[in-house]
This record gives structure tokens, C-alpha cells and sequence, in this order.
């Protein structure tokens, strides 16, 4: 992500006629090149106020809209929209065109060639994830919700734009094609990088879509601007607190890798070696179970002391399921997903190889977790001296 802001409200503000109370006021806010930075509050803050008057579907009232360092303000406005994607939850395809229509929307105002429009419409759908011959001709009543929002999606990005607007695109989905379109279009931005401002209600899926989260008060006063990280680990003020709910720092797990943890040295035995040897570590160690490896150090289950006390160890019978492996790009919510299914309330870490690298365990999480938040907050008194 860079640092240049690609949108720069500058005290953006706007009161309707008739009434006294902003809806958005002296809003200063910056959008950088390829992120996506996400609005979310409660119902009726101001969030689609907000982006509407980044494209001037709504006119200020006052303060500034800087596109690329450029004031669009006052330019025109058809020509501004032509230059940023917006996706809406109601999807807005026209009914009486087809999906191709719909998708040529832009290029066909703009005077592309039809050679041109075809191509680029084919590209887009493929992209999207709709085969273009099975799709291009139908009309969006043929469409499943999950379908009609890719191609809501793909008419967005019909010319390409730098910039896209997203007014709770999942939002009138069910919750497991919901997660798959995030998914996906999370994999295209991977690739496209657009500059992209979403709006949605849902604090989970502002943490699941946002590099940055600005959590917004009443008339879009910003009281917290931050990567979802941080924010978790760190909620400002009690009306952030509040708004992430309880859970945060479990929440918070899923952006902490299992490669930023010290493991520890746990007891471990070969299948070929003495069983009283593995009593002798576990007593040593202080542990209700080990892990009995293979002769290339690749763990096979989890064994306890009266398991040890056979006459002999069995590499496929005895002692507990070792459940799945972590590696170290795995996160730390995964590892507390394998733990609490756990006979030894541990999770099993390997290496590339798969050889037996140590255990997590709850003690790991809870510096983990201990040294994220005091990392926010000396991140905020450094902020806030600088600011001083």
C-alpha cells in the first residue's frame, strides 16, 4: 500500500435543507493508493453520506474532495463518476438488459468500440467468476443474489477505475455465499489493487475486508482510524469498545501468526526408545502428555503416562489423536481452534518437512496478546505526543 492518498476529504461536510444537525461534519479523511479502507458504524452515522459525497451523488456543503491531489469539488460530476466503480447492496443491474448490457454500461457511454466493449465484457465476467457463454446473454432475473452481486462487481470495474465505492455489496446475502464473494473479491483486489472505500454495519466484516477501519460516531465523527489489528488491541474510548463488542481479543488472534511466538521445548519420544525414558520427561517436565514422533521427528499422537506404562508404545494405538498441524504461517485463532479440541489443551507446530517443531499453548496466546496491546498503545502516546 502506499503512502499517497488517492481521496483526500478535506472538512467535508453536509446539512440538508431544513435541518440544523449535520449529517456529516468537518470530515478530514484520507484514502491511500490500493488499500481498503472501510466505513463502519451505527445506522444513521452518516456512512453512505460519506461515500455519496466522494462522488458527488450527494453535494457538499462545505470542505473539499481531492481525487489524485486534484479538487473535484466543483468540476463536473458525470465526469467524476466516470472515474470510480460503485457497487451498492440492491445491485441496481437493469432489468430489461442483459448481463452483457449491464456489464457495457460505461464503456458503451464512453464510445468504445464494440470489438472493444465484447472483450472487455468477457474479461470481466471470467473475472468475476461467470462464464461468459453460459451467462453473457441472460437477464439479472435469471440470476441467483450471489451472481447478480459479481456482476454488480464487474460493472464497476467496466472501464477499470482507480477508485471503487462499496455500499454493503454483501449485505442482503446469505451468510455462506456472503463469505464467499468477500473471499473472492479479496482475491481480486490481490491482484487489481484499487483504492476502495466500503461501507457496511458489520464490524466482522470490516475486520475481515479493511487494511484500515474507521470506526465513525454520530455525523461521521471519526473516533478511531486504524488497521483492524490495532484497533482490536487497542479500542480508544469506550464508544469504540462498545461498537467492537465482546470477543475483540479473540477477534484479535486472527492477525497474530504462529511465527511470532518462542515455543517452548515440550517432552517428546521416538517410537524405538524406552517408555520409562518418556515417563522420565514428563515427571522432568512437569506435562500430562508428550508427543511420540517417528524416526524422522513427525509427530504421531499424544501420549500420557499411564499410556507409557505398557510394556511397549503403539505408534497407531493409545494415548490421543493429535488433531490437525500448525504451521508457521497459521494464525493464532487457528491455533486456539486446534487447542480447545485437544486431549493435551496444546496445538501440534511442524515445519516445512513436517517434522515436529513444539506445541502452542494458552500461556503463548496470552503474551501474545499482551504484547499486541502494549505495542498499540505505546503506538497511540507516540501519536499523541507527536500531536502535542
Amino acid at each position: 500500500m502506499s503512502s499517497e492518498a488517492r481521496i483526500h476529504l478535506e472538512r467535508v461536510g453536509k446539512t440538508y435543507p431544513g435541518t440544523k444537525v449535520p449529517a456529516v461534519e468537518d470530515l478530514t479523511l484520507d484514502v491511500y493508493d490500493g488499500e481498503i479502507l472501510v466505513l463502519v458504524g451505527p445506522s444513521g452515522c452518516g456512512k453512505s453520506t460519506t461515500l455519496r459525497l466522494i462522488n458527488r451523488m450527494i453535494e457538499p456543503s462545505g470542505g473539499r474532495i481531492l481525487l489524485d491531489g486534484e479538487d473535484v469539488t466543483h468540476g463536473s460530476p458525470d465526469k467524476l463518476r466516470r472515474r470510480i466503480g460503485y457497487v451498492i447492496q440492491q445491485i441496481g443491474l437493469f432489468p430489461h438488459q442483459t448481463i452483457a448490457q449491464n456489464i457495457a454500461t460505461l464503456p458503451k457511454m464512453l464510445g468504445w468500440e464494440k470489438a472493444r466493449i465484447t472483450a472487455r465484457v468477457d474479461e470481466l465476467m471470467t473475472t468475476v467468476g461467470l462464464d461468459p457463454e453460459q451467462y453473457r446473454d441472460r437477464y439479472p432475473k435469471e440470476l441467483s443474489g450471489g451472481q447478480a452481486q459479481r456482476v454488480g462487481v464487474a460493472r464497476a470495474l467496466g472501464v477499470d477505475p482507480d477508485i471503487m465505492l462499496m455500499d454493503e455489496p454483501f449485505g442482503a446475502i446469505d451468510p455462506i455465499t456472503r463469505d464467499r464473494l468477500q473471499n473472492e473479491f479479496l482475491r481480486l483486489q490481490g491482484e487489481l489493487r484499487k483504492s476502495i472505500v466500503f461501507v457496511t454495519h458489520d464490524i466482522d466484516e470490516a475486520i475481515k475486508m479493511g487494511d484500515r477501519i474507521a470506526i465513525l460516531g454520530e455525523r461521521s465523527k471519526i473516533r478511531q482510524i486504524d488497521t483492524p489489528e490495532r484497533i482490536l488491541a487497542y479500542p480508544v474510548d469506550d464508544f469504540v469498545n462498545d461498537f467492537i463488542g465482546t470477543g475483540s481479543t479473540i477477534k484479535g488472534l486472527n492477525f497474530l501468526k504462529v511465527s511470532s511466538l518462542t515455543l517452548t521445548h515440550y517432552p517428546r519420544m521416538t517410537t524405538d526408545e524406552d517408555p520409562q525414558k518418556g515417563i522420565a520427561r514428563l515427571q522432568e517436565s512437569g506435562s500430562d502428555w508428550l508427543v511420540l514422533v517417528d524416526d524422522q521427528h513427525r509427530p504421531l499422537r499424544w501420549l500420557s503416562e499411564d499410556d507409557l506404562s505398557g510394556a511397549e508404545v503403539d505408534s497407531e494405538e493409545g494415548g490421543e489423536a493429535l488433531g490437525e498441524f500448525l504451521e508457521s504461517d497459521n494464525t493464532l485463532f487457528q491455533a486456539l481452534e486446534q487447542m480447545v479440541q485437544s486431549a493435551a489443551a496444546a496445538s501440534i507446530v511442524v515445519n516445512a518437512t513436517g517434522a515436529f517443531e513444539g506445541v502452542v499453548q494458552m500461556e503463548h496466546l496470552a503474551k501474545a496478546v499482551r504484547r499486541a496491546q502494549m505495542e498499540a498503545r505505546l503506538h497511540y502516546e507516540e501519536l499523541e505526543a507527536t500531536n502535542t
